[in-house]
């Protein structure tokens, strides 16, 4: 890297910082703390543990992002007053030695970004992911077994733990339905981004004139709360049957109905969980599954906030896919949010998902 080169990737880290401060509203998050941190030296602050650790948590968190960004703004006038020196020198090593830092702030500022990107309440939360095939039988219940092993893939990748909630075995071949909850640290904030339809195209297996065919998959993406979040949620309102479990290729298969339904009646709320062998745990997993989608409801009705949580939901088909994956007559995914594009289709459905998922979650910094 030569002078000019570096003169640019310091402009270009420079407006880069000052992105980060506007957008952020530095002046605002210290006048928060500030009153954060008054609040904390109030009597009786622990009188009340859990709202304790409440504004704890925020303080670090907020502190987090404007110490960090203090940080990084003292490194780059540090590096800017190197770069004069060099000039200045003419100094083979000390230009070396420039050029190293330089790329070490750049990974930082990467890192912050992506810090950035997944600050919100519950990105940092586990993922209940569900998929539901679209009309067209067998053809979309493999589609859904397709995107099953995709992000299974992508979870093993990222060192997440995955437990199969509920599946329910397609006719023929696929599935028909299948819950997943992905355990590690930010998966929601990641998964949030393949809320929505997927589109599949390509020549049908399934087809023995050896058509094209276009099937459809509905992903949703729930945070997982623990039992922080108060929902109350009364005994009469519930609706809990009990069945036999089963699982794909015959696994999970038990010989006692320790499969639970539950469905809330007043909001036709529906969860399954047969993960458990004992009919006891898989009642707990499965009213914690509900309190999650009962909020999810709360919120929307008193916020209005839709997308914040669960995501536009729209009729599983034509003109609603978020992403489209083109087998034939190319080779093509697509992301139509953010027109991310990647013409290697097998890394996708290997798990390779990060570029459409920074591509997404880069694009709502702007919203």
């Amino acid at each position: 890297m030569d002078m000019a080169e570096i003169r640019h990737e310091l402009d270009n880290t420079a407006n880069r910082l000052a992105d980060f401060r506007g957008s952020l509203d530095v002046d605002v998050k210290k006048t928060r703390i500030a009153e954060l941190e008054e609040e904390m030296t109030m009597p009786g602050f622990w009188d009340d543990q859990q709202t304790a650790q409440k504004v704890i948590d925020e303080v670090n968190a907020l502190k987090g992002l404007v110490h960090t960004l203090e940080e990084h703004e003292e490194t780059h006038e540090n590096l800017e007053v190197s770069y004069e020196l060099v000039k200045e020198e003419d100094d083979e090593e000390l230009r070396e030695e420039l050029v190293e830092q330089v790329g070490e702030l750049r990974k930082a500022l990467n890192q912050y970004e992506l810090n950035i990107l997944l600050s919100e309440p519950y990105d940092k939360n586990n993922a209940i992911l569900e998929l539901h095939p679209g009309a067209g039988g067998t053809e979309s219940q493999d589609w859904a077994s397709m995107l099953l092993r995709m992000y299974t893939r992508w979870a093993e990748g990222k060192g997440f733990k995955v437990e199969t909630m509920d599946y329910l075995p397609g006719d023929e071949a696929g599935v028909k339905s299948v819950t997943l909850l992905i355990k590690g640290h930010n998966a929601y904030g990641y998964l949030k981004a393949e809320k929505g339809v997927h589109r599949l195209v390509r020549i049908s297996p399934f087809d023995s004139s050896g058509r094209r065919h276009t099937s459809f998959v509905s992903c949703e993406v729930m945070p997982e709360f623990n039992d922080e979040i108060e929902i109350d949620v009364r005994s009469e309102d519930l609706k809990i049957d009990t069945y036999r479990s089963s699982g794909a290729g015959g696994q999970h298969v038990n010989t006692t109905d320790s499969a639970v339904r539950i469905t809330h009646v007043p909001t036709n709320t529906v969860v399954t969980c047969q993960s458990e062998r004992s009919q006891i745990k898989n009642r707990e997993q499965a009213m914690k599954m509900l309190k999650s989608k009962l909020y999810q409801l709360e919120i929307e009705r008193q916020q209005q906030q839709l997308d914040d949580i669960r995501g536009e939901q729209k009729e599983i088909g034509w003109g609603s896919q978020i992403r489209s994956y083109v087998f034939h007559p190319y080779s093509m995914v697509k992301d139509h949010r953010t027109n991310t594009e990647i013409g290697n289709t097998q890394a996708v459905m290997d798990g390779e998902l990060d570029r459409f998922i920074d591509a997404y979650l880069r694009s709502q910094m702007d919203v």
